[in-house]
């Protein structure tokens, strides 16, 4: 078995016997959907779009976001604390290994993520309608659990407890939900905060995801998120490989 394969698997026992990883991963998020599904049926959002097009793809950004970060920064930061990546370090087995099992996690779990609350949302009681390019989203998906994953490299690699993780890593993800209109319009924000959001990965992850499935603009615009997205990817990805430490001691 390769290394790549062993950590994978590894992380995948590790996740399932969690059950409270599973709950917050899924049920929490999937908890948001369906209140505001519920407070919002058969309303509409500016442009005429109904509600649930515009409210399903905003908690599934921020439920994928939420569970790259802390998921690759509660991992590191234990894994570093336990020196079970100081073990790793004195193998032949390569630091892009590691991350590439992280990333392989994050997009199944991702996936799960997006059948699930798709899936509820298309209830003929809330009534989802896939009017764009769906098939859009997978791209998005994909360059959103990366940008993401690296934020969470980022958080893990700052990060020396449990509590830190946590704090880091809402400080980020809770404001930048409100800010990105993940949970409602962002038309309702002041213009400064609406300029203030598109310097947020999360505002390029849900305004694609809208697109892709609500059917608000076109291939155009959801390429311009994919392109935001891999900036991101790209800056937090540098910035995890100078502040990464393979130990607490160094």
């Amino acid at each position: 078995m390769t290394a790549y394969a062993a950590l994978t698997r590894a992380g995948y026992v590790a996740s399932v016997r969690d059950r409270t990883t599973l709950f917050f991963t899924f049920a929490f998020p999937l908890a948001f959907l369906v209140l505001f599904g519920l407070i919002f049926q058969g309303q509409h959002v500016n442009g005429g779009m109904a509600s649930i097009n515009y409210t399903a793809p905003g908690v599934l950004s921020w439920g994928v976001g939420n569970a790259c970060v802390f998921s690759v920064g509660f991992a590191l930061m234990q894994w570093r604390r336990d020196d079970l990546l100081r073990l790793i370090w004195r193998t032949p087995t390569p630091l892009r290994s590691l991350i590439a099992s992280r990333w392989t996690l994050a997009l199944g779990v991702a996936a799960t993520q997006t059948v699930l609350f798709t899936a509820v949302a298309l209830l003929p009681f809330f009534g989802l309608k896939l009017n764009g390019p769906w098939w859009a989203g997978i791209p998005l998906l994909v360059l959103g659990v990366t940008a993401f994953l690296a934020m969470g490299l980022v958080v893990g690699s700052l990060a020396n407890t449990p509590e830190s993780v946590a704090a880091i890593a809402n400080l980020v993800m809770v404001p930048m939900a409100f800010l990105s209109g993940s949970f409602f319009p962002d038309d309702l924000m002041p213009g400064w905060l609406r300029t203030v959001a598109k310097v947020l990965p999360l505002h390029y992850l849900n305004d694609g995801l809208t697109d892709a499935m609500g059917g608000r603009g076109d291939l155009g615009d959801i390429g311009l998120d994919c392109a935001g997205l891999v900036v991101f990817a790209l800056v937090f990805g540098l910035i995890a490989t100078r502040i990464f430490r393979w130990s607490n001691r160094t």
